[in-house]
């Protein structure tokens, strides 16, 4: 019998889910081929399924359904962390707690994922192991520090480490994320505004101008924009979405990404706070990874891909051939110029003083209640600056439209 791969989404952050179902090949008792389709849990269920109908299974592959749907935040799998740890501090042996994860109803696609590890499980795999196949929703910090929890005996205390990094994670990017839907929403509806007035007051003028000679440039262009608008409004849509694709690509490339990244880290305000954002993830995910047992080497190289700014990751990758040559960590990060001094000199400290998990963890929270106050201080710096954004453009289409009114009224 010829099984599918397993498929699931682990993007940072998100998802994706929905009821997981299959599509099988199977021979009934007479010979015959049954195709069809079936909703279950994991495969196992659906081979259960088709043995008490009397079908042999020729083939069973996941559909496309799960690959499409609703979405669930990466809080739901903290939270199933999070469930595991009870339930093995509970005495529920560990295959029969990943069953149970498997019934859950909450997050079908998440029960799919522990439905397959139980079954890699059953058949003999460790957990690191079976949760490693499905690396697109586990990550490999995730199965990093279940192996070390295994090897150690201390799975329990490592899943609700794991759980609680998951919801620093997600708080943290979700009190940035909150900090700047205000002035988002605020830009949205003055871009609205502009363009009202484009569709619905700038065209009343244009016959009275009409009969001007000689119009200001400010006007030649806010009536030009206008009639580009109002006479072939698809035609602007499809520009508009071409604009949205072509940015969209654009900043998909890294090498875009890298030179814009730079830039921004420059600037006096928002390169502190992304550096900040960038440390403060960099130092609790390695706080969490000694912590619980991961090799310095190894929980390096790990955070580095997990910190989310590639330029903090050529240095981190920089600091690892360090180590890996004998140096104390805090010199490598210091030369690098991404670090500020009392960081370095934190971690300097928490490496003499041998306790450099604790350190980075203390540090990670310094560092996000920095970053709450910086973002607090952007959102109030921001607000004007848009009111002032809107302010400038209205001003624009008001100059555009009663200068010319001024100059005939002058000339009559």
């Amino acid at each position: 019998m010829h099984v599918a791969s397993r498929t699931g989404n682990g993007a940072r952050g998100f998802y994706n889910l929905t009821v997981p179902t299959y599509a099988y090949i199977a021979r009934s008792a007479d010979g015959r081929r049954v195709k069809g389709r079936a909703e279950a849990a994991n495969e196992s269920a659906i081979l259960g399924d088709l043995a008490a109908r009397g079908l042999a299974p020729i083939e069973i592959s996941l559909t496309a359904a799960v690959r499409r749907g609703k979405r669930v935040s990466v809080r739901a799998l903290a939270a199933s962390y999070r469930q595991l740890s009870e339930l093995l501090r509970s005495g529920v042996p560990l295959l029969r707690a990943l069953r149970i994860l498997a019934r859950s109803k909450s997050s079908p696609a998440l029960a799919v994922s522990w439905g397959a590890v139980a079954d890699g499980i059953a058949s003999g795999d460790r957990l690191a192991d079976a949760m490693a196949r499905d690396e697109r929703v586990f990550a490999s910090v995730h199965v990093a520090m279940v192996r070390a929890g295994e090897r150690g005996a201390f799975l329990e205390n490592v899943l609700a480490r794991l759980a609680t990094l998951l919801e620093q994670q997600a708080d943290l990017r979700g009190r940035v994320l909150g900090n700047l839907l205000y002035p988002v929403v605020l830009l949205l509806v003055g871009a609205g505004v502009v363009v009202a007035s484009l569709v619905f007051f700038v065209p009343k003028f244009e016959e009275y101008f009409s009969k001007m000679p000689e119009l200001p440039l400010p006007t030649r262009i806010l009536l030009g924009t206008s009639s580009f608008v109002t006479g072939s409004p698809w035609l602007a849509a499809v520009a508009a979405v071409i604009l949205v694709v072509l940015a969209w690509f654009t900043f998909r490339s890294s090498v875009v990404r890298l030179a814009l990244l730079a830039r921004a880290m420059r600037l006096p305000f928002i390169g502190t706070l992304l550096s900040s954002i960038a440390v403060a993830r960099f130092a609790r995910m390695l706080g969490t990874l000694l912590e619980n047992g991961i090799p310095m080497l190894a929980a390096l190289e790990i955070a580095r891909e997990s910190a989310g700014n590639p330029i903090l990751a050529a240095a981190i990758q920089r600091a690892a051939e360090s180590v890996r040559h004998g140096e104390a960590l805090a010199t490598p990060l210091a030369e690098s110029g991404f670090f500020s001094e009392d960081v370095i000199e934190m971690i300097s400290v928490g490496e003499s003083a041998n306790n450099l998990p604790s350190v980075l963890v203390r540090l990670a929270d310094t560092l996000e209640s920095r970053i709450d106050r910086m973002l607090a201080t952007l959102l109030k710096l921001m607000e004007p600056a848009m009111l002032l954004l809107i302010a400038c453009v209205v001003m624009f289409i008001f100059v555009a439209l009663v200068v010319p009114m001024m100059r005939m009224s002058s000339q009559l």
